[in-house]
């Protein structure tokens, strides 16, 4: 196993015993984030990513932190029960979420964190610097960076389009109604001319066969 890498986060508050956040990288495939890096008496230590121990209402039945003074669900007052106490005597209210669980580890933990740490105060006294803490881990595929680059194009807008029609003519109607049609005296002329002429040679064909 090996420490890949390790990112720091430092606190602005240089009076505080909590003096960085770090997140630690096990062979670039698994990250344990929120150690802590205090100042203790002999110098920083690294302290494992924790959680406040609870304990049960005795009325509700509510999951409260070790030592409150009442439910914070039903108010009721709750009676402080005895917590169980580390090898130095210390009431134990947190528990560790991570930790290692041999010597060898915790101290190349311990080493690589505080060299970190280091280096990172160093840093932060450069122009331009930003801490890496909160940077995503995921990495981005090659197909969401070209994603990313390509620039879409403007549709364009559809014109609308005017038809021209034209109006039609709309005859108004009558209000009284036609008389009967009388021929003139052109067409009585016609008619009777067409009455009385000889017919034609067409209309004689084989006339005298029988």
């Amino acid at each position: 196993m090996e420490i890949t890498e390790v990112r720091v986060k430092l606190m602005g508050n240089s009076e505080d015993r909590l003096q960085a956040f770090c997140s630690i990288t096990f062979d670039d495939c698994f990250v344990v984030r929120d150690l802590k890096v205090i100042e203790g008496t002999h110098g920083p230590f690294v302290a494992m990513p924790s959680r406040k121990l609870t304990t049960h209402c005795k009325k509700c039945g509510f999951k409260n932190h070790l030592r409150s003074s009442f439910c914070n669900k039903c108010g009721v007052q709750l009676k402080h029960e005895e917590v169980a106490r580390d090898p130095d005597g210390r009431s134990k209210l947190y528990a560790d979420i991570a930790h290692p669980v041999n010597t060898d580890c915790r101290e190349l933990i311990q080493t690589r964190v505080i060299e970190a740490y280091q280096q990172e105060l160093g840093e932060s006294g450069s122009p331009g610097y930003i801490s890496r803490y909160d940077e995503d881990y995921v990495e981005e595929s090659h197909e969401d960076l070209l994603d990313a680059e390509t620039v879409t194009e403007e549709q364009p807008q559809p014109t609308e389009q005017v038809v021209e029609t034209e109006h039609a003519f709309v005859q108004e109607a009558e209000t009284e109604p036609r008389p009967p049609h009388t021929l003139t005296t052109t067409e009585s002329a016609a008619e009777e001319s067409a009455a009385t002429s000889e017919p034609s040679a067409e209309n004689d064909f084989g006339a005298d066969i029988f």
